[in-house]
């Protein structure tokens, strides 16, 4: 069988790589080993969140999966940070872990130029020192232009509970040895992390008159730009807190749980700790805030967010037996954690293409990410650019004040992974250009460019920003003119004292003031603006000096983010560097001035100094890919 494109891995990496391939009229086949797990969610069935929810909205404008899926199988939404600017917000939606799954295998049956298989990689077929193609446990050779590897923590997949060890890269899923050994051989090193999941709990065992109730939004704002609304019945989610008590079973437990015994030795996420690590590591933090999330509107499986573990089951029984609300609470299936290979991302190319194994792609938590939204990004970075390379045309890559995805991508190939990666809105040093309120015309073009979205939907996804374009507009034009009567009603509603002429948008750039009052004064300004749009308007006319100062830095730092440092750069001949820039340079070997301008320790100063020699060395803009 013959392909351009061939996915391994049915996650949400795999799910995006194989959908962007295909619609980008490439003959594209998904290999994963279970066609029923497509989609599956390993842990928490949610999507998005702080800075992750930024990167389901750039999924979803650059034509991917992810935000329409969580929209059609959202049981509760929530927009997290909504009391700071839009540059912030967080949209979160607890989903229907089997409607999740179900949803997303019929979108990617439906897809032309789309074949899924059931199988599972051994090996690499190779021409010419080019991967082409996958060789399958069962023989199959399946040749392939380009091949993506998505394979989540299912590389040598071993999960832990207590002194249990099973292998598996999930509960009752087979782990992919032969894949880790084809990886290298091809020459690619391997390391190891970890990560993990707590007990799930009957919903009807549970004591809710002792947990505190958490709604969603209302009403629920959807990820997708295509969801024209949601009307649901949004499920209850439930607050309760571990204690003393609990602290003290699992301290007295410590040498059973196999991280602490030595028998785990990848290292885990530090802002998704385990329990026992929270304990050990704030020992001095009486409780920690755990959440109640329903794995479904029918499921009967409460996740116990903030509980992950790998201790014994019989503890796990002990401890929730102590915890408000769960006293009593029938454990369906204990916590466990699971240890699996991961590929260093400094072995890639900024196309998430292997340096030294051309035609090969990573994505996903194969080059040491954590989350499905950090997964589901680097699918349709990686099956885009698989996609233009099958067919000898010119990368897609996107700038760090462009998208949280470039950020990550950048962090990712520019820098030693100490932990599994997690993308945070402070890794991005141009966040104000970043927010939820921007990513429609930031990569709707890119998207209608890679043929990923339709020039009706690109049309539809633009209109809120035309809105916005001209209630700014109108507010510009329109004066208020002080007159006794309009001072009084200013003072009397604001506190605002008006003693000239001036403009609604004058007014606007008060922190004080909001756009609902303000209609008052322009009715038609508002006209036809959601709730949101109106925050939008808010914010970006209150922070847009900021705004101005971002984008002029961007374009300032512009010539100098592209420009290649020459092979061979000896940091240590270079006088006025500190030791610090000179080790970490010498050993990241940053191969732009702008990646350089992001190794820890650089300095304006030590930078200024690196560009000079680099030009007198003959530098020029880099090359793409």
């Amino acid at each position: 069988m013959n392909f351009d494109v061939l996915v391994i891995g049915g996650g949400h990496a795999g799910i995006e790589a194989a959908h962007a391939a295909a619609r980008m009229g490439r003959k594209t086949a998904l290999l994963t080993g279970e066609l029923g797990a497509i989609g599956r969610m390993s842990c928490n069935p949610a999507i998005g969140g702080l800075a992750k929810g930024q990167l389901v909205r750039e999924i979803d404008a650059l034509g991917g999966l992810m935000g329409g899926l969580a929209d059609r199988a959202g049981i509760q939404f929530k927009m997290l940070n909504r009391s700071r600017g839009p540059a912030v917000w967080g949209p979160r939606a607890q989903c229907d872990r089997v409607l999740y799954s179900k949803l997303a295998r019929e979108t990617l049956e439906a897809v032309p130029n789309l074949t899924l298989l059931e199988g599972m990689g051994e090996g690499f077929l190779e021409r010419g020192g080019v991967v082409a193609g996958v060789i399958t446990a069962d023989g199959r050779r399946l040749e392939a232009r380009a091949v993506v590897v998505t394979t989540g923590t299912f590389l040598r997949g071993l999960m832990h509970t207590g002194e249990r060890k099973t292998e598996g890269g999930r509960v009752g899923e087979a782990s992919a040895k032969g894949l880790s050994a084809a990886l290298e051989r091809a020459g690619l090193r391997l390391g190891r992390f970890k990560t993990g999941t707590p007990p799930r709990v009957h919903r009807d065992t549970v004591d809710y008159g002792r947990c505190a109730p958490q709604r969603g939004d209302e009403p629920p704002v959807p990820f997708s730009f295509r969801t024209e609304r949601l009307a649901l019945d949004q499920v209850l989610c439930w607050v309760t807190a571990t204690n003393a008590r609990v602290h003290d079973l699992i301290r007295e437990n410590l040498h059973r749980s196999p991280m602490y015994s030595g028998r785990i030795q990848g290292l885990g996420p530090r802002y998704c700790p385990s329990v026992e690590d929270k304990v050990v590591k704030f020992a001095d933090k009486a409780s920690h805030t755990l959440f109640l999330e329903p794995e479904g509107r029918e499921a009967i499986e409460i996740y116990i967010n903030g509980l992950s573990t790998s201790l014994p089951e019989e503890i796990q029984r002990e401890i929730l037996r102590e915890i408000p609300g769960l006293e009593n609470a029938a454990m369906l299936r204990p916590g466990y954690a699971v240890e699996y290979d991961y590929s260093p991302p400094d072995q890639l190319r900024p196309t998430l293409e292997a340096e030294r194994v051309p035609g090969l792609y990573l994505a996903g938590q194969i080059n040491g990410t954590s989350g499905y939204e950090e997964a589901a990004a680097q699918g349709l970075w990686a099956g885009v650019n698989a996609s233009l390379a099958a067919r000898g045309e010119a990368p897609f890559l996107l700038d760090r004040s462009e998208a949280y995805a470039a950020v990550m991508v950048d962090d990712l190939i520019g820098r030693e992974l100490e932990e599994p990666y997690r993308l945070f809105t402070s890794r991005a040093e141009y966040r104000l250009l970043l927010g939820v309120d921007s990513v429609l015309p930031r990569l709707l073009p890119h998207g209608r460019r890679l043929g990923l979205v339709s020039g009706e939907d690109c049309e539809r996804g633009l209109r809120s920003e035309a809105r916005l374009a001209l209630a700014r507009q109108r507010l510009e034009e329109q004066e208020i003119h002080p007159t006794a009567e309009v001072r009084r009603r200013l003072l009397d509603a604001f506190g605002v004292n008006v003693d000239a002429p001036t403009t609604l948008l004058n007014l606007l750039k008060r922190n004080d003031l909001k756009v609902e009052p303000l209609s008052a004064y322009a009715p038609d300004a508002f006209a036809g603006l959601t709730p949101d749009e109106k925050s939008v308007l808010e914010s970006r006319v209150r922070y847009e000096g900021y705004i101005r100062r971002e984008r002029d830095r961007v374009e300032l730092l512009k010539p100098l983010e592209g420009l290649a440092i020459p092979d061979g750069f000896e940091y240590r001949e270079i006088p006025g560097l500190s030791r610090e820039v000179v080790e970490k340079c010498g050993l990241r070997r940053p191969r732009t001035l702008g990646e350089a301008s992001r190794v820890p320790g650089m300095t304006p100063a030590a930078l200024a100094i690196i560009s000079a020699h680099a030009r007198r060395r003959g530098a020029s803009p880099a090359a793409s890919g």
